[in-house]
């Protein structure tokens, strides 16, 4: 439970506005000892700090105006809208024993991932930081971050373990609203829940198709009716397996300014970073016990960010940079559908769905370029720039956002031929991997609507090593190492006919790929005006990505992993299924490889015996620590996962 009481500011009475960026109210509910009291090393014991912080926008202010709604939205008496937003705070107990940066996770859905993947922390602790085991193997705390979460998502509900905003509801406003589901079943009738209240179900409509590439239909036995505001109920009809797509088009009502959300990160995380009166729960002397800050997030959160720069936010209403580095995760070349009336911040379109989405709209890209198909000139980078508030960007991905998240377009211009990042970015692809796997998953084979094994591939490893990098390249200017992306210059960046050998017994490759399409956003659903070129990770004849950031279970193998899974028969089976990646074990003999004519070298065949594998994990281990894609704990401990048999993952 929330302690109450002692620890309640009300930072509006201490300070002049003036002094305090856009953070009018910090209200403090509960201070405790973080994970027990457990201790990391040098660095000693965490607190946790819960709070509410209000933050007051002015509409006329440049910085506010690109906000979508705000203007309409009620007002205090100095004309101010106002929002408040949940916050979480890890930080040393003694703030001297900090490193000295702020690293700021944008949440997932109003959750925490980043002890997931930094720390190997096993949900739901990792949501919470109560006992002991919630940190995990204690990265981020050992190398002394001062950790904040800010609830932006204010279409969501503030709630344990979901951290939200709330924020001003443009009550009777109304407007067009669309949604898509796949249901992976054959129930019916089957519910589902709207992002936005319906007005009333008049004009609710619904259709279904096989793929996203058929054409809309109304077949015999397909209806909708809503139960209530939000809830939808679909009857469907006969001859559609279990992975057919239903869109359901609405008139909406009672929109938020979504766009709130952005300015509550960046006053926020502007306020902790530099506020120096009392109501500034990091203030250590005369000073914050931090001195620069990170922006990181993950999937959704790794979009936000993305459009967080793209519409200026890394400005403060001070003019000031708010974070020095942003390190968005697994987001591909996607924005968001947040700043928008209506938008859908936890939609994003995987495939089979559609990429037609405001989350899929041009710029994809840092460095400035001219969209043949609309005409315009823009990218990431361009209102930073104006502004010189641009920070040191790391884009990591997954090996899945090149084939389901057009991650191509990072590296290509719109004709798709190769382009360079700007100097103050990096781009790193973990080959193998799925969208987000758990720290303790290995292969499995149990979900119904998936044709291959899962990937167990978990990023923690190479994760640790690239924010170490980012945060060397902030705090003491040590370039990181250099991108590795596949790339059209390289030859590692191909079309997707071809991309993959087709010859890999139970790996079956169709060239299947998400497709990055131009559309006309003015009417409902959005028409398809053209595409532009997208192109995927060339792989080896092992059937494994050749470019990226080789974890040590792909450098030495023991079996193939990708970035991709198609959908079963009976589940949609022309497309991915979302997210996921497949493996496909290795041989044990030559004997048994032959048999069923399985092209890839059989684990006899590529190591004489135990021990020399874990030889050829140690080198391999040496080579990426001297590269510093990998960190020493990291080598060590996959060394003894190579020992155990773990490494790969493809069992207990």
């Amino acid at each position: 439970m929330r302690r109450m009481g002692a620890f309640v500011i009300a930072a509006a009475c201490l300070v002049p506005i003036a002094a305090r960026a856009e953070v009018v109210k910090f209200d403090i509910v509960d201070r405790a000892p973080a994970f027990a009291g457990r201790s990391f090393g040098e660095v000693g014991s965490y607190e946790r700090i819960t709070a509410h912080a209000t933050i007051a926008l002015n509409p006329l202010d440049d910085r506010n105006a690109v906000i979508t709604d705000l203007a309409l939205a009620p007002r205090t008496a100095d004309g101010r809208v106002e929002a408040t937003a949940d916050v979480v705070i890890l930080r040393p107990a003694d703030p001297t024993h900090g490193n000295g940066t702020l690293l700021v996770e944008v949440p997932n859905r109003g959750r925490k991932l980043a002890p997931q993947l930094f720390d190997d922390s096993p949900q739901p602790g990792a949501n919470r930081a109560e006992a002991a085991e919630d940190a995990g193997i204690g990265f981020l705390h050992r190398q002394g971050y001062t950790m904040v979460w800010v609830g932006w998502q204010g279409e969501i509900a503030s709630k344990p373990g979901q951290m939200a905003l709330s924020a001003p509801v443009l009550t009777g406003v109304t407007g067009p609203a669309r949604e898509e589901v796949v249901f992976d079943n054959t129930t019916s009738p089957a519910r589902t829940t709207l992002t936005w209240a319906a007005t009333d179900g008049g004009d609710l409509k619904v259709t279904v198709r096989a793929a996203w590439a058929d054409a809309r239909q109304t077949p015999p036995g397909l209806s909708a009716k809503l139960l209530d505001p939000t809830t939808v109920e679909i009857t469907r009809p006969d001859g559609f397996d279990a992975g057919a797509l239903y869109e359901i088009t609405y008139t909406a009502r009672d929109p938020v300014p979504l766009g709130m959300g952005y300015a509550a990160m960046r006053d926020v995380a502007s306020f902790l970073r530099r506020d120096t009166t009392s109501a500034n729960p990091l203030l250590s002397g005369l000073h914050p016990s931090v001195s620069r800050a990170i922006g990181f997030g993950v999937s959704q959160s790794g979009r936000f960010l993305r459009d967080f720069l793209y519409l200026g936010f890394n400005e403060d209403e001070h003019g000031r940079t708010v974070f020095d580095g942003l390190m968005p995760h697994v987001a591909g070349t996607r924005r968001m559908a947040t700043n928008v009336r209506f938008g859908q911040p936890g939609r994003n379109p995987r495939h089979p769905q559609d990429p037609a989405w405001q989350a899929d709209l041009f710029p994809f890209t840092y460095g400035t370029l001219t969209d043949p198909l609309s005409g315009r000139s823009n990218g990431l980078l361009r209102r930073c720039a104006l502004s010189s508030t641009c920070p040191k960007v790391m884009q990591t991905d997954s090996e899945h956002e090149w084939w389901a998240s057009h991650a191509s377009l990072l590296v290509t211009d719109l004709s798709g031929n190769h382009i360079d990042l700007p100097d103050n970015v990096r781009a790193y692809m973990i080959a193998g991997t799925p969208h987000f796997a758990e720290p303790t998953d290995r292969m499995r084979k149990t979900n119904p609507a998936m044709a291959l094994p899962q990937n167990p591939m978990h990023s923690g490893a190479p994760m640790r090593a690239l924010l170490t990098d980012l945060n060397h390249w902030i705090s003491d200017g040590t370039l990181p190492p250099a991108s590795r992306v596949p790339m059209r210059a390289q030859g590692t960046l191909v079309p997707a006919e071809g991309a993959v050998p087709s010859d890999i017994p139970g790996l079956p490759y169709e060239g299947i790929h998400t497709l990055a399409v131009f559309s006309d956003q003015r009417v409902l659903p959005p028409k398809e005006l053209g595409r532009y070129p997208v192109f995927v990770p060339k792989a080896d004849a092992d059937g494994m990505a050749i470019a990226g950031v080789h974890m040590l279970a792909l450098s030495v193998p023991r079996a193939t992993y990708t970035g991709w899974n198609p959908r079963a028969q009976g589940f949609g089976a022309t497309a991915f299924y979302p997210l996921q990646g497949a493996v496909i074990p290795f041989a044990p003999t030559e004997a048994a490889r032959k048999e069923v004519q399985d092209p890839r070298l059989s684990i006899a065949e590529r190591y004489a015996s135990d021990d020399a594998y874990v030889d050829a994990v140690r080198k391999e281990a040496a080579r990426a620590v001297a590269e510093r894609l990998l960190l020493q704990e990291d080598a060590d401990r996959a060394i003894e996962a190579a020992k155990e048999g773990k490494l790969a993952k493809l069992g207990e």
